[in-house]
């Protein structure tokens, strides 16, 4: 494990010309004590000094984890079989960057995960100093806390006690997610991974709650997913119209203006989609203090193209190796090439 870590820091190191020394280390660092945190779930569920609700979770885990590898084809390793408390809400606090007139998101480039829409840190306070820092560069900041992400097959991942208290679907829904990453992942498309990823966790949930679920676990993912999928409309059409703001080639005190005015739209909007649908649930209230383009961008890249996979995996009536090596020899063309292959999926 250390020997392996060193030699991902070298080589991060010598792709980054050693501009970014403060990062990699915290970044290795980071990974380091998660992996040094985690035990067997077999042997935490062996503790006696183990609360027995936390038992009773990690058990749900392993039915969860069984269910990846033999029902939907997930790769069958050590992830998601052990177990580390971080004695934090979130594994990492993500941040995303806009320019103040345009919707698409800076990126980051990285020597294994390749170029990608948002730069993560072990530290909520380093994230917030590094956004303050982009902020004062006049871009729009987003920083929003992450509970699981994947190391692409790299480590085997563990459960963390940042979603292991997840309801049943939606522990189920993050273990597919992070491990389809594992399935396919292209360098410098995040759009393309996080989308391919979301079509996966629902195809998996689905199936999961028919096989273990009940009507009330049923009825409670539809309503889940039918918010999920209303709010990500509803961001995207106004990402979508800032878009069409910024392509205006307006001056910038009346971009500002109506940049201004269309975040305040959308707020609206939020507030009547929550009385009219939602009966008042306030889940997503806090996405929409201080709206910018970041915080749309950080939605887009994990929604724009789930369509698109959905109708592929509906293409091959389900069968998920299948969908799967037509993914990845999407995922073997050029980006201009996958969205037109993306395009025509299902017609």
């Amino acid at each position: 494990m250390r020997i392996f870590t060193a030699i991902l820091l070298a080589a991060a190191l010598l792709a980054a010309g050693c501009s970014n020394l403060s990062y990699y280390l915290q970044s290795v660092d980071g990974q380091m004590k998660l992996m040094q945190a985690r035990q067997p779930i077999a042997q935490v569920l062996a503790d006696p000094a183990t609360p027995s609700a936390l038992k009773s979770r990690l058990e749900r885990v392993l039915t969860i984890r069984a269910f990846a590898s033999s029902e939907l084809n997930l790769p069958d390793n050590d992830s998601y079989r052990s177990y580390a408390d971080l004695q934090r809400p979130f594994v990492v606090w993500n941040v995303f960057a806009t320019e103040e007139f345009s919707i698409k998101p800076r990126q980051w480039c990285f020597p294994v995960a390749g170029c990608v829409g948002y730069k993560g840190y072990f530290s909520q306070a380093e994230a917030q100093a590094y956004a303050q820092g982009l902020g004062r560069e006049g871009l729009d900041v987003f920083v929003g806390g992450v509970p699981a992400y994947s190391t692409l097959g790299w480590f085997d991942d563990p459960v963390l006690n940042t979603f292991v208290n997840y309801p049943d679907y939606e522990l189920a829904r993050l273990i597919f997610h992070e491990l389809a990453h594992q399935t396919v992942y292209v360098k410098d498309d995040s759009e393309f991974n996080e989308s391919f990823a979301a079509s996966v966790e629902d195809e998996g949930v689905r199936r999961w709650i028919a096989r273990n679920g009940d009507a009330r676990m049923s009825e409670s993912y539809a309503r889940a997913q039918q918010r999920r999928s209303q709010f990500a409309q509803l961001v995207l059409k106004f990402r979508g119209d800032l878009g069409e703001l910024y392509d205006s080639r307006a001056t910038p005190a009346v971009m500002r203006e109506k940049k201004s005015a269309l975040l305040a739209a959308l707020n609206q909007s939020y507030q009547e989609l929550k009385v009219a649908e939602w009966g008042g649930y306030a889940g997503y209230d806090r996405f929409f203090i201080d709206p910018n383009n970041a915080k749309l961008a950080s939605v887009a890249l994990y929604n724009t193209l789930v369509p698109q996979f959905q109708r592929l995996i509906a293409q091959h009536n389900g069968a998920m190796p299948a969908f799967y090596a037509e993914v990845k020899a999407i995922a073997a063309l050029d980006k201009d090439e996958r969205a037109v292959r993306l395009a025509a999926a299902g017609n």
